[in-house]
C-alpha cells in the first residue's frame, strides 16, 4: 500500500458524511507504518473503543470505512475465523459492521464480516504477527496469493458497502 497523508484518509471514506470524516481520530503516527507490509490501514479509535476504521486502495484510490464492533473486553474466547484473511483466532476475532453508503446508510442499513479484532490481518498473512497455535491452517498457496485473497475479500466487503 502507498503511504497516505491524514487528509487523503479523511477524505476517502464512503460511509459518513465528511464533517464525521473531519472529527474521527486518524492514527498519529502514520509516517510510521510499515506501509511495505499493509495491504490495508485499519486501527480502533483510541477514544471510543468500538469505532474502527479501515482504508485499502481500490483501482488506485484509497477507500475507506467506518466499523462498528463490539468493545474489545467483550470479545468471547471461543475461536474464530477472520473472513478477510482466514486467520483463526482465540477471541481476537470481532464482527465489524459498516453502515452502507449513502441512502441505505441514512435508512440504517448496514454490512457486517468476521475480521481480526485488531485489524492486522496484513501482518498475519506475512507472517509478521503471530496469532497462535493453530491460527493458520496448511494451504498451497503462495503468500503473494494468500495477500491477493485478502484483497480480494476486502474489495468484496467495500463493494457491498458501497453498492
Amino acid at each position: 500500500m502507498k503511504p497516505l497523508t491524514e487528509q487523503e484518509i479523511r477524505a476517502a471514506f464512503v460511509n459518513c458524511t465528511k464533517g464525521e470524516a473531519k472529527r474521527l481520530s486518524v492514527p498519529r503516527d502514520l509516517a510510521d507504518h510499515s506501509w511495505d507490509d499493509l495491504d490495508y490501514l485499519g486501527w480502533r479509535d483510541s477514544q471510543s473503543p468500538e469505532r474502527a476504521y479501515l482504508v485499502l486502495e481500490l483501482n488506485g484510490h484509497p477507500k475507506a470505512l467506518v466499523l462498528r464492533s463490539p468493545n474489545p473486553t467483550s470479545w468471547q474466547t471461543r475461536r474464530s475465523m477472520c473472513s478477510m484473511c482466514l486467520t483463526t483466532h482465540t477471541g481476537g476475532v470481532s464482527l465489524m459492521v459498516a453502515p452502507k453508503a449513502g441512502k441505505a446508510g441514512q435508512q440504517g442499513n448496514s454490512v457486517g464480516a468476521y475480521i481480526c479484532s485488531d485489524l492486522s490481518c496484513s501482518l498475519y498473512v506475512r507472517g509478521k504477527k503471530d496469532a497462535g497455535a493453530g491460527a493458520h491452517l496448511h494451504e498451497s498457496l503462495t503468500l503473494e496469493e494468500k495477500i491477493q485473497r485478502t484483497v480480494t475479500n476486502l474489495a468484496a466487503f467495500l463493494t457491498k458497502v458501497t453498492a
